[in-house]
């Protein structure tokens, strides 16, 4: 995909970027929409890769997509191909999906089942544990097999959630926080007893931050989500100052509802920027899911779960993932940036695993509301890009009550990106 070619490119050369990043985000104000450059300026994506997706905790996909030994899928994060397998142990492993020999990509398929990976350019083979099995005998007699295996991206599971980082080291944060709190909020829903129903992959012609900033409010939603609003509440704290008297009582009678079950739901926020948070919360009245009526999408419930009516259990993760976990379906998000103004938005939707398709449930159906929802959001993106483009465009003020989200995302953004500077 050819990046669009900008008039008005900023910095010079990457060492300039980088130290232009730093005096921006030092100089921002936090209540205010970035500078243009860290929406469009190619060198300034450079850095957003560099410092953010090449070293920080990236959500890929769910542990159920790889259900047993050899089961793979792939995953481009930026410049980066990515292979997420399970070993013969029942771990899920993260690899460079990069040969050896001459670098080619391994895996070429998006999905895929394999006893060993082998390359199609000159069948090197490894093992499920990376390790070098076969390089034919062209390489020589003193030729070091164990020093050719793949190289391993960090991985990290909880809750059936796979993350990994590209970096040398793991990033220190309290990350593991999250992490035990996820397992423990995500145990009724079963996650290896789920399977992928359906996904879609979704190109938008927008900074990665901009999408995520449409995700971080919903100030917008009123005008331009219909479909969505038949069923979410738009806040997602009993605080909020938009929500009404009445959703108090409601919240109260689902709250009793879900200690009734042993449904864990008290909200919890981790790191700086509120990185990662976990919230549960009521749909609207009468609501069991997040479908266009409001009513079932699949007849399997998941996991332990017995009440139809459990709400939405959402889970943001930055930089690139916010998730919608409910009683008989789960759909899950995935941001990465494929240039300064393109990204891919992947949804994915999970049921129980001995659900039936086209008898237990419609992928049609569970898709319709994140699809509308989706491509609404792209157009917004969109247009949002076009008028950053813009030599009018300066940075414009945020609402403290209606955006305290984007302004969170950008203090994690904005902190993250000047701590990586440093080292």
């Amino acid at each position: 995909m050819k990046e669009f070619d900008l008039l008005n490119i900023t910095t010079d050369s990457y060492a300039d970027a980088r130290m232009q990043m730093k005096a921006e985000l030092e100089g921002r104000d936090p209540s205010y929409s970035l500078p243009q450059p860290l929406y469009n300026d190619p060198n300034m994506f450079r850095v957003d890769m560099e410092e953010v997706f090449q070293k920080e905790w990236i959500f890929v996909g769910m542990t159920s997509e790889v259900p047993a030994k050899g089961d793979y899928f792939t995953v481009e994060i930026g410049q980066n191909p990515v292979l997420i397998v399970r070993d013969g142990e029942g771990g899920v492993q993260a690899y460079h999906n990069v040969c050896r020999h001459r670098g080619s990509v391994i895996c070429t398929k998006h999905r895929g089942k394999a006893a060993n990976l082998v390359c199609p350019y000159h069948q090197w083979t490894y093992d499920l544990k990376g390790n070098l099995l076969y390089a034919g005998t062209e390489m020589g007699d003193d030729f070091d097999m164990k020093g050719h295996g793949l190289k391993k991206a960090h991985t990290k599971t909880a809750g059936g959630f796979i993350f990994v980082c590209l970096g040398k080291e793991q990033p220190e944060s309290d990350f593991d926080q999250f992490l035990e709190t996820l397992e423990q909020y995500m145990e009724p829903y079963d996650v290896e007893n789920t399977k992928l129903a359906v996904e879609s992959h979704m190109y938008e012609k927008a900074n990665w931050k901009l999408v995520i900033e449409n995700n971080r409010e919903c100030y917008h939603c009123a005008g331009s989500h219909p479909e969505l609003l038949n069923t979410l509440l738009e806040w997602d704290d009993t605080n909020d100052p938009r929500a009404p008297q009445d959703f108090l009582d409601h919240y109260a009678a689902q709250a009793a509802a879900w200690d009734a079950e042993g449904i864990p739901h008290e909200h919890k926020s981790f790191g700086p920027g509120l990185r990662n948070r976990i919230v549960r919360m009521p749909l609207k009245k009468g609501v069991e899911v997040m479908t266009l009526d409001g009513q079932k999408g699949c007849e399997k419930l998941l996991g332990r779960i017995k009440n139809r009516e459990l709400g939405s259990m959402r889970i943001l993760h930055l930089p690139n993932s916010w998730n919608h976990m409910q009683s008989d379906h789960f759909i899950v998000f995935r941001v990465l940036p494929i240039s300064a103004q393109e990204t891919m938005v992947t949804t994915k939707w999970f049921v129980h695993k001995d659900a039936v398709e086209g008898v237990d449930y419609d992928p049609e159906r569970l898709r319709l509301v994140w699809d509308a929802t989706n491509d609404q959001d792209r157009i917004l993106g969109e247009q949002n890009q076009q008028g950053i483009n813009s030599v009018a465009y300066q940075p414009g003020p945020y609402s403290k009550t209606f955006e305290f989200g984007v302004i969170n995302f950008l203090d994690w953004y904005s902190d993250t990106v000047q701590k990586n500077l440093k080292k």
